[in-house]
């Protein structure tokens, strides 16, 4: 039998030639005599009817494993109530009633193409049996019912042998199964999407039989088995969204916040909870924002400067990049240092008051440090410089009074002093200065005798006052300090005398002998 591929072709063979008309004188359907019957018309006759037998008998046998429709070819090629009737009427009954339903070509054609019919209800059918596994019936119901109507379609047409249009039926529905088996990924990502869609919106249900079909579709999927995952959690997490939803309904933002964080945790991928948690937090932190803002400029009104700073920073951790933290924290700075650089104005001008001189500089330094622009800082310096300066050159005098023996130390002393005098206003503090050092440079510039003895062989030197050579006595008029009288003689250790003239004068005198020969 040749595949049902390849193109069926006519099997040839001899057609007889028709006998002669009968003439006008013979009656109907009656065969010539035999003497003008041609020798070839009875073997021709009997080829032609062993043929007819064939296509009759033979052919729908070597057919019928093409199934039920094979009989139905027989029964066409055969009429029912045709028997030949005898010799003589057996080429006109064939020719009139069989010749036209047994062509082998015709035949042939129609076996191929009930057996193309069948081959594709087969394939249809298959692929019918596979996608019911998917649950086709539940994700695509109208398709598949119109594939299942197309088949019954075309069952029709082939039980009334019309094998090719039940075969384009059959054809229908296999592309219409195929399309809907291509488009399986696009069918298992739709449902997918669904159970998304229905798990964001808390609707359980939905979400399980789109989860329960995504299954059927690809039971290996992890993406479902993610959802399916979620969906057991959905129930919690519903809750913890009504309490956050409570919480927040009392203004409980801290609350809300705690609930929404624990529903984040148990479903990081739910968009809603999520959204919320971003919603309520950067509300609480708003909030806690505004709190932290009233808590630093209530400080700053009171002059609590470390805990307004504390504040304003604790909101602009809050609020990252408010440039109303910042103003705020400015505003401290800019209030923290005017009070500073008042406190420090009004500081310097007390210690100016109390002749505090170097304090009055400190203090005024430190302004400056603060805001090098500050006016009152720069001229509080010009006033304090110079009098701190004078106030530590006096002091130094009057702190050792015995340095005004020396002339030149008392010069400048007298000098100071004259300084000292132009200075205006006059404090107290200065003119308690003048008054000492005046009454110190009046006892360092008085003289007081003083007498030195030695053995007239010692040479004597007094550092600063002369060189006296021998002497046994000799009497000296000096003024308030400290001297040193040095002695010297061949032979003998080198003696010296230090000695103080007290404004008050001394009392003994200064003996000067070399006596420790050497």
């Amino acid at each position: 039998m040749p595949s049902h591929n390849d193109p069926v072709k006519p099997t040839p063979f001899d057609t007889a030639k028709p006998a002669p008309a009968a003439t006008a004188s013979s009656p109907a359907g009656t065969a010539r005599p035999a003497e003008s019957t041609p020798r070839w018309v009875l073997p021709a006759l009997a080829v032609l009817l062993a043929l007819v037998v064939a296509v009759v008998v033979w052919l729908p046998a070597s057919l019928q494993s093409d199934g039920p429709a094979a009989e139905a070819v027989a029964d066409d090629a055969t009429p029912s109530g045709t028997a030949p009737a005898g010799a003589g009427t057996a080429t006109q009954t064939v020719e009139k009633n069989v010749a036209p339903a047994a062509s082998p070509w015709s035949d042939a054609q129609a076996a191929r193409l009930r057996r193309e019919a069948q081959e594709t209800a087969a394939e249809l059918l298959d692929l019918q049996f596979e996608l019911r596994e998917t649950g086709i019936e539940r994700w695509a119901p109208e398709p598949f019912a119109n594939v299942q109507r197309l088949a019954e379609d075309g069952d029709a047409h082939y039980r009334d042998q019309h094998y090719e249009q039940a075969n384009t039926l059959y054809q229908e529905g296999l592309s219409s199964l195929q399309a809907l088996q291509a488009g399986l990924p696009q069918t298992l990502a739709t449902l997918l999407e669904q159970a998304r869609e229905a798990i964001e919106v808390g609707d359980a249900a939905a979400a399980g039989n789109a989860l329960e079909l995504s299954l059927l579709i690809a039971p290996d999927s992890s993406a479902a088995a993610t959802l399916q995952t979620r969906l057991e959690t959905l129930p919690r997490l519903l809750t913890l969204l009504e309490e956050a939803a409570a919480s927040e309904s009392r203004d409980e933002l801290a609350g809300a916040e705690d609930a929404l964080q624990q529903a984040a945790k148990l479903d990081p991928q739910h968009q809603y909870t999520a959204a919320e948690l971003k919603r309520v937090s950067a509300a609480a932190a708003k909030k806690a924002f505004n709190a932290a803002m009233s808590e630093g400029y209530a400080a700053l009104d009171e002059g609590r400067y470390n805990n307004a700073r504390t504040a304003f920073r604790q909101a602009a951790t809050l609020q990252s990049g408010s440039t109303e933290a910042a103003s705020a924290l400015q505003e401290v700075e800019t209030a923290e240092t005017a009070r500073k650089l008042g406190s420090l104005d009004s500081r310097g001008k007390r210690y100016e008051q109390g002749e505090q001189w170097q304090k009055a500089v400190d203090t005024y330094e430190e302004a400056q440090k603060t805001d090098s622009s500050v006016l009152f800082a720069s001229e509080g310096l010009q006033r304090s410089r110079g009098r701190a300066q004078l106030n530590r050159d006096l002091q130094t005098v009057l702190d050792e009074p015995d340095r005004l023996a020396n002339t030149s130390v008392a010069q400048g002393a007298a000098r100071l002093l004259e300084r000292a005098r132009t200075v205006s206003p006059r404090g107290t503090v200065l003119a308690g200065q003048i008054t000492q050092l005046d009454s110190l440079l009046a006892e360092a510039n008085r003289e007081y005798d003083i007498t030195l003895r030695s053995d007239g062989e010692t040479e004597i030197i007094v550092y600063k006052v002369a060189r006296l050579g021998r002497f046994t006595q000799k009497e000296l008029t000096l003024r308030p300090g400290t001297y040193t009288a040095v002695g010297t003689r061949d032979g003998y250790r080198d003696v010296r005398r230090q000695f103080t003239i007290k404004r008050n004068g001394i009392a003994a005198p200064v003996n000067i002998v070399c006596s420790e020969p050497i």
